[in-house]
């Protein structure tokens, strides 16, 4: 029996330039300058600095190329580098994207700011100030790899020994990977490569000056941890035959300590890199003022003297087969050099007038700083107001800094889906976990809240959640449950 089937499939295919501008779009300020430095030492034809800019219209601009073109010239197109789909229609005043939007004494643009590292990299970085070997670096290395973003490491020695053999190739046995472990467990922060919790604070008590509170706290998790994470005080107090105070300064102890030690890596000052703010808001009579990093607009022109050398070519009488080689590599670099401005061009375009349609969104935040005041906002709200594909709206947002006169943000930060309160009104998750966090911050830590408890008083301020939506939320703020926050 034959059966006929119609498949209409409409694909659409991203050109080399279209595809090498949204990599633009999506470097932050120094990967985009060490890009541009890269285009620079590429392609002669390119250069940096203020140019005439009759000299650019009159010879290269008007220029027509087409008379000399011959069977084998691989011209770019202009239509090639049509990317308006990506890009707002809105018309936006040069002076918005020009490095002039910075005072030449402004300099606030080169400020930078601390922003963390790969947690996996520096690991990586610190396995280097050991002597190891190859087989032993590359167990270790294995074992980095292995750690999870909290900082522990889930699978067991047996697994981990023949995962290594099956996929990397490297065969050893477990006694090597408990030798590697105890290389892991020297890293910093303390803690990091644990097999589970009581691991993880004893691995961090051991690396503490021993003192007798320390001692009592360090015997308590090894050997009465049970009793610990159940809160059984009075337990402990009888075994021990210390004094309420005595336990309670060992419980101070343990309580200083980072049960997620990856996890809380990303707020770890010691370990950053300086990155660019790559705008910057500032209020000026009431009112907000955008302006973009002036090192994201660079002055650059096509050089004269590749023009004049294709003037001359075009001038001179008898063209030889050599010219004509050369004059070929000479339109490629000038043509690869006029793209570049215009993607540069572009690029200043979509970041401003994306970064503008989010401080606009946010008005009220920016003005005040009051984060309870930040609206609900997804890719789409800001694609649609200024016309980009939220694809590109996303390379801005998850690659880009903003100084604001409450501290430098990352703009993905500005995001977040929208829930309903009690008078049907659209509210921000991140309202929702603000006043969540303050709720618990007040707290009597004698007596902490748990998760139930915690919704009925959201439901009391007006934001009615179920119990699991507040776990959710309190988990994503690192924030343990109300057993684990009681004070003695």
């Amino acid at each position: 029996m034959l059966k006929q089937f119609l498949n209409l499939k409409l694909s659409q295919k991203l050109s080399p330039q279209q595809i090498q501008l949204m990599k633009l779009i999506q470097l932050p300020t120094q990967a985009f300058e060490q890009r541009l430095l890269e285009e620079m030492n590429e392609n002669p034809a390119l250069e940096t600095g203020k140019e005439e800019e009759d000299y650019e219209k009159d010879e290269f601009e008007n220029e027509d190329y087409d008379d000399y073109d011959d069977a084998e010239s691989e011209r770019i197109d202009a239509e090639d580098i049509n990317i308006d789909e990506y890009l707002s229609n809105d018309e936006t005043p040069d002076y918005k994207t020009q490095v002039n939007n910075y005072s030449d004494d402004d300099d606030d643009r080169e400020t930078p700011f601390a922003a963390p590292v790969s947690f996996h990299q520096d690991l990586i970085n610190q396995l280097n100030t050991f002597i190891l070997n190859d087989e032993e670096r590359e167990i270790a290395e294995f074992l980095v790899g292995s750690i999870d973003d909290m900082g522990y490491i889930r699978r067991s020695v047996p697994d981990m020994v023949d995962d290594m053999a099956f996929t990397q190739g490297i065969y050893t046995d477990e006694k090597m990977v408990e030798k590697m472990l105890q290389v892991i467990h020297e890293l910093e922060p303390s803690g990091v490569g644990a097999r589970d919790l009581q691991e993880c604070l004893l691995l961090q008590l051991k690396h503490k000056t021993p003192t007798e509170y320390v001692e009592l706290a360090t015997d308590i998790i090894e050997n009465q941890f049970d009793a610990f994470t159940k809160k059984h005080y009075d337990k402990l107090i009888q075994k021990y035959n210390v004094s309420n105070e005595q336990l309670k300064k060992a419980i101070h102890e343990i309580e200083k300590l980072n049960p997620k030690p990856g996890g809380s890596f990303t707020g770890n000052n010691k370990v950053t890199e300086n990155v660019v703010p790559d705008f910057a808001i500032r209020i000026v009579d009431g009112e907000l003022e955008l302006t973009l990093n002036g090192r994201n607009a660079p002055s650059l022109h096509v050089s004269k003297d590749y023009q004049e050398m294709m003037q001359t070519y075009k001038d001179s009488r008898d063209k030889s087969a050599q010219q004509k080689d050369a004059v070929q590599f000479i339109k490629q670099k000038l043509d690869s050099a006029k793209w570049f401005i215009d993607a540069i061009r572009q690029r200043q375009e979509t970041l401003f007038v994306t970064m503008n349609a989010i401080m606009h969104y946010q008005e009220e935040f920016f003005l005040d700083g009051d984060e309870t005041k930040l609206k609900p906002m997804i890719l789409k709200d800001i694609a649609d107001m200024v016309g980009l594909d939220i694809s590109t709206v996303s390379r801005v947002a998850n690659s880009k800094y903003v100084e604001t006169p409450y501290g430098t943000k990352l703009i993905k930060e500005f995001f977040s889906e929208s829930m309903k309160n009690d008078q049907g009104e659209d509210v921000s998750t991140l309202e929702i976990k603000k006043i969540l966090q303050n709720t618990i911050e007040e707290e009597d830590k004698k007596k902490p809240l748990p998760d139930d408890q915690l919704a009925e008083i959201l439901k009391e301020k007006g934001y009615p959640i179920a119990r699991r939506t507040i776990a959710k939320y309190r988990e994503q703020l690192d924030i343990p449950v109300a057993r684990m926050r009681k004070k003695m």
